[in-house]
């Protein structure tokens, strides 16, 4: 019977030549040394395992949870409130509700009475409690849209409380669960999509928040990171590895790239927080900050110092991967140094390139502590429409969120990390599929 561990070996006749039998006590030490290796190959492999499950778990929860914990967000309970306009009394100049002012002309009609009472008489004593604090909003906006429902009775749908949503959804107190019973059984409450909270922004009432004003903001900051961050990087790296002189100059170069990029993020906050906001004197005279606070030109500006460093790195190693022959070939037909970079080194170390750029955007999409220093947490209620608006970006937003006491913004903080999410993920589709466009194979 053949040894697995000494196996026969073929002849050139076809037969078979039997291996050189050692002696005894080196075949055990062979087979032990053996089975060792193979017994760490198993261990190895079933580590690797683990690590993967173990991992695939993770996600599979953080997903769970937050699918499980913010798909309500995207939806919104609305309650079918009657009013009588005529028995309320409101006295409205119909004509000025064709003007751009309409919202003054409604502004002392008191809409917050009159829709706290039609409640009250519509679903008895706990009447404003099934209805959301801002419902009356809701309501000026149906009158600005027909003007001819303050002549009689109108059913407008106005978003129910959060208290009456939790209800809905998981186990609320016994009087919004008898609430909700009631008007179930009258058809007057339903249920849909919320577009609101993909087109409105922050707002104290749970009901009313929305991410648009934080979305856009994310996207004016992340404008501003790459314009500057990218072309500066690249250019640095490409300074660094084609043309920089090998000297004691440029290792301290890129010793302190190499520290700049390991640096908390809250120091580039601080750093944000001196340059763009600091006071500075000129000629003997306190000058103001350049730019203006909570900004997303400031916002940009702060990232793109702090994943620059990272980007410079990536760049370079992407470049120093080009093999030397391409270089050498071109030089040989006569380009110049500049063609060379340019027209052959860079395209081919671009895929690279934007690997790291990937990295650092990514890492800059989901930065919240240098934004607070900056002042990007303020109460945005309206979107910004420039780079000099005051903003806020989804991070932050999400951090204010998760803050509030009211349980009706769980939900919302967990929408908006879904909205973060898929953010990200179509920012980093779109940077693969122009590295794979780029992508050369030698």
């Amino acid at each position: 019977m053949s040894d697995p561990l000494m196996p026969e070996l073929p002849s050139a006749g076809g037969g078979t030549i039997a291996p050189r039998q050692p002696t005894d006590w080196t075949t055990d030490a062979m087979r032990q040394r053996i089975r060792k290796r193979y017994a760490r190959e198993r261990r190895f492999r079933r580590l690797g395992l683990v690590a993967v499950v173990m991992s695939a778990a993770f996600l599979a929860f953080l997903l769970v949870t937050m699918a499980s914990q913010g798909l309500g967000g995207f939806f919104r309970t609305e309650v079918a409130l009657p009013i009588d306009f005529p028995q309320t009394g409101i006295e409205v100049d119909k004509a000025a509700l064709d003007q751009p002012g309409a919202d003054l002309a409604l502004a002392g009609a008191g809409l917050e009475n009159i829709v706290g009472s039609a409640a009250i008489a519509a679903f008895g004593d706990y009447g404003p409690n099934v209805i959301s604090d801002n419902a009356w909003l809701t309501v000026r906006e149906a009158i600005k849209h027909d003007p001819s429902i303050l002549d009689g009775r109108a059913v407008i749908h106005v978003p129910a409380s959060a208290e009456i949503d939790r209800a809905i959804s998981e186990t609320g107190t016994p009087e919004a669960e008898a609430a909700v019973t009631k008007l179930q059984a009258e058809n007057a409450i339903t249920e849909g999509f919320n577009w609101r909270f993909l087109s409105a922004s922050d707002s104290t009432d749970p009901t009313q928040v929305g991410i648009w004003g934080a979305l856009k903001g994310s996207f004016f900051t992340m404008l501003v990171t790459f314009l500057i961050a990218f072309p500066v990087g690249v250019l640095a790296a490409i300074y660094l590895e084609e043309y920089a002189p090998k000297n004691r100059w440029t290792d301290l170069v890129e010793v302190s790239i190499n520290n700049l990029a390991a640096v908390p993020s809250i120091i580039f906050g601080l750093l944000g927080l001196a340059v763009f906001l600091g006071t500075w004197t000129l000629f003997g005279h306190k000058v103001g900050p350049l730019l203006p606070r909570s900004a997303a030109l400031v916002g940009g500006l702060t990232l793109a110092l702090m994943i620059m460093p990272v980007i410079v790195i990536a760049s370079r190693n992407a470049i120093k991967a080009v093999p030397p022959s391409i270089r050498d070939a071109a030089l040989g037909i006569g380009a110049s140094k500049v063609q060379v970079v340019f027209h052959h080194v860079l395209p081919l170390a671009l895929p690279g390139i934007l690997t790291g750029t990937i990295i650092g955007m990514a890492r800059a999409l989901g930065e919240t502590a240098p934004l607070l220093l900056v002042g990007m947490r303020a109460f945005i209620a309206t979107p910004p429409d420039s780079l000099t608006d005051k903003a806020t970006v989804l991070p932050v937003q999400i951090f204010l969120w998760s803050d509030e006491v009211s349980r009706g913004f769980v939900e919302k903080t967990s929408a908006a990390i879904i909205v973060l999410l898929v953010f990200l993920l179509a920012m980093n589709a779109v940077a693969i599929y122009l590295r794979n466009k780029f992508e050369t194979r030698w």
